[in-house]
């Protein structure tokens, strides 16, 4: 189906479909300067590759304080050895909440156990996997720097996948094709210039020391003598390195077309010398767990030019070319661009981290509240399978072991899904993250996603159990105040919006909606399957309390009458509109009581105190208040936390410049502006009424 943003109410327009690949290559990024801020990424959504402006991470260093070079997968995991036998126990703090005691893994202070959950905070760590960069000689013989290139021009077209990067070397010219293969954890590349013939062109691996810190940048070189890489097998134009850490082993496969050397430089470093026979050198680099050979650039190359102008043929499309407003042209292109990324750094089968994988923060770690930033909008831009691959993750028994232990632990039925967590599913201690409810509806609303997308009884049998033990620790959680014959959620919580102390803090209004959203989904699951409804379930959702407000307003939650008074409270996610944007309709909240919430919040909130998916949040709440101008002008607010750099990555600070849950917050939201949700009468809701768009393939928000 395709509408305009002329169509009449609820009627589609026969019109051209939209010109994908037009749509897309206007958006194709060009830089001309050594911007740091302005790295690009090729990947396949569980393994993603940044290169510098010289098309491979030729100078790490001097974009270390940018968007680094970084090149990461889902796999690439490392612990330090637990020489002092910490154990995750001595994390574990017993709270008084509600007449008994409640164990949540925390950052307890006291000696010892502080360092305890230091370490398990910090490992396991997300590995930066390598440098895969060129080594430029100067006609002098010195190494070049980024001073020492001119007349640069890089361009990355998403339609293909491809980053073309020009510059010249004391008036030699260099060029060069890098690319991702979208089946294997490899880059690969080809680069054109008289420096191969003179001799001053080489390819450098280089394996970096995990830092285990919050942030990773892939740059720190020392501790040299702690882990081991070596040439592990050689053959015509190819060879396998090894790279060891503690347990932890893997491999480097290089591949290249045309005569070349492999030797040891600096330590963990080997350099590629092409024989001075022309001036071409094609080549590849794939990371893997095992050992495993690379396909040749030319391969990779093919495969990238296959398979992402599939990707853009298929799902949704938003064409926003015939809009006079200027602001137009930038909301499309940070649309393109975030469906670039999105695909690229987060679409594999674990939960992504919040940088993707070009940086580490919180120790490379999967934040699962996040989940539904990352990836809600796949199934509502009509690429659901890229949802449900990282749902097989809830599915692992190791995970939903340690969920089914943190519920068991705090006295709680199902499984309580982890904040800060890893592949294996393991809680990271966490003062914060322990205490957040949100992210434990998110299962139900992905499988919810899913059913919409393919409404069959194999859907339902897929996810039934997962959304059933889900349900399970959503109906026992909430502690009923016999008094006043209602269940609360809390005390013992931290909203979504991170300004409230855990122990005093209840019934925030955000998450009492989501709590009724997905006990009413989880009991329709029951209903499809022909399963009686679950009395607890509904006993729970006929009593839970009623959202808090005063003055006309609802509060951020009962807990805390001065959500609008104390300056602290006006700060970090406004999340209180999520109860009706993120949110559907579900008859608890009051339209024009969450209207003038809206109207109270968009003028005396501290934007500036804000992150980077609050903007689209804020934006999906103005659509279901048929408030289109503001729901634009949410998307498009001039904030440092809502920039999108030209590569399209939504930067938040210096220690966090990249953040993905912005641009995944972003394709929901326009989305919802677009195809609206279900009963939504009125086409493209959260268009303006002057604007004119074109989109297909998306579907309608709960």
């Amino acid at each position: 189906m395709l509408l305009t943003g002329l169509a009449l109410p609820g009627l589609a327009q026969k019109a051209a479909p939209i010109d994908r690949k037009a749509l897309v290559e206007r958006h194709k990024v060009v830089l001309t300067t050594t911007d740091t801020l302005s790295s690009l990424s090729v990947g396949n959504g569980a393994f993603a590759f940044t290169a510098d402006v010289t098309g491979l991470q030729t100078f790490p260093e001097y974009y270390e304080k940018g968007v680094p070079l970084g090149t990461e997968s889902e796999w690439g995991w490392h612990s330090f050895p637990n020489e002092k036998g910490y154990t995750f126990e001595q994390s574990l703090r017993d709270y008084d909440l509600n007449g008994r005691k409640v164990s949540y893994a925390v950052q307890v202070k006291t000696p010892g156990n502080k360092e305890s959950g230091d370490y398990f905070r910090a490992n396991p760590h997300r590995l930066q996997l390598g440098n895969l960069g060129f080594v430029l000689l100067k006609k002098n013989g010195q190494r070049a720097t980024i001073k020492d290139l001119r007349n640069l021009r890089q361009e990355l077209n998403p339609w293909t996948g491809e980053i073309r990067s020009h510059f010249t070397l004391e008036g030699t010219p260099v060029d060069v094709i890098t690319v991702g293969h979208q089946q294997q954890d490899a880059v690969a590349a080809r680069v054109e210039s008289e420096l191969l013939k003179a001799g001053r062109l080489q390819v450098a691996l280089r394996f970096p020391w995990p830092t285990a810190g919050w942030a990773d940048m892939g740059t720190d070189y020392s501790h040299a003598d702690q882990h081991k890489s070596a040439i592990a097998a050689q053959g015509k134009g190819s060879a396998r390195i090894s790279h060891q850490l503690d347990t932890t082993t893997y491999y480097a496969a290089l591949s290249w077309q045309q005569p070349a050397t492999l030797a040891a430089g600096r330590a963990h470093e080997f350099i590629l010398t092409p024989a001075k026979t022309g001036k071409v050198l094609e080549f590849s680099c794939r990371f893997s767990p095992q050992a495993a050979p690379a396909a040749t650039f030319a391969a990779t190359r093919q495969n990238s030019q296959q398979q992402w102008p599939a990707f853009w043929r298929s799902g949704g499309a938003i064409d926003f070319g015939g809009t006079a407003d200027p602001r137009a042209k930038e909301l499309e292109r940070r649309i393109v661009l975030s469906q670039y990324l999105t695909r690229l750094q987060g679409a594999g089968a674990v939960p992504p981290q919040e940088t993707g994988l070009v940086l580490n923060s919180w120790y490379g770690r999967p934040h699962l509240e996040m989940h539904w930033w990352h990836s809600a909008h796949f199934a509502l831009w009509g690429r659901p399978e890229l949802l449900e691959k990282s749902l097989t993750w809830y599915a692992r028994p190791d995970v939903r072991a340690v969920a089914a232990g943190i519920a068991k632990r705090q006295g709680y039925q199902g499984v309580r899904w982890q904040k800060m967590t890893d592949p294996w599913g393991q809680e990271g201690p966490s003062s914060v993250g322990a205490f957040l409810l949100w992210q434990q509806p998110h299962f139900i609303y992905f499988a919810e996603e899913a059913y919409r997308a393919h409404p069959d009884q194999a859907t339902l049998a897929l996810y039934q159990e997962r959304v059933n033990a889900t349900a399970e620790f959503i109906a026992s959680f909430p502690f009923y105040e016999k008094e006043k014959d209602r269940y609360i959620l809390g005390k013992g919580v931290i909203p979504a919006q991170e300004r409230f102390k855990a122990e005093e803090t209840f019934n925030p209004t955000f998450e009492l909606v989501y709590w009724n959203w997905a006990l009413t989904t989880a009991q329709q699951w029951r209903v499809r399957q022909g399963l009686a409804r679950n009395a607890k379930w509904d006993e729970v959702l006929s009593k839970l309390s009623k959202l808090p407000q005063a003055q006309g307003v609802y509060l951020a939650a009962e807990s805390a009458p001065d959500s609008y008074t104390n300056p602290e409270y006006k700060t970090d996610h406004p999340s209180v509109l999520a109860a009706l944007g993120v949110m559907p309709a579900t008859g608890q909240v009051d339209p024009a009581v969450m209207r003038r919430t809206f109207d109270l919040i968009w003028k005396d909130w501290s934007w500036d105190k804000t992150w980077g998916w609050d903007f689209p949040m804020t934006s999906m709440t103005a659509t279901r208040l048929g408030l289109p101008d503001k729901a634009v002008d949410a998307l498009l607010m001039k904030v440092q936390k809502n920039t999108y750099l030209p590569s399209g990555h939504n930067y938040q600070e210096d220690r966090l410049p990249i953040y993905l849950p912005g641009n995944g917050g972003l394709l929901a939201a326009v989305a919802l502006m677009c195809a609206g949700y279900d009963g939504c009468k009125e086409a493209n809701p959260g268009i303006p009424k002057n604007w004119k768009v074109k989109w297909e393939g998306l579907s309608k928000m709960p």
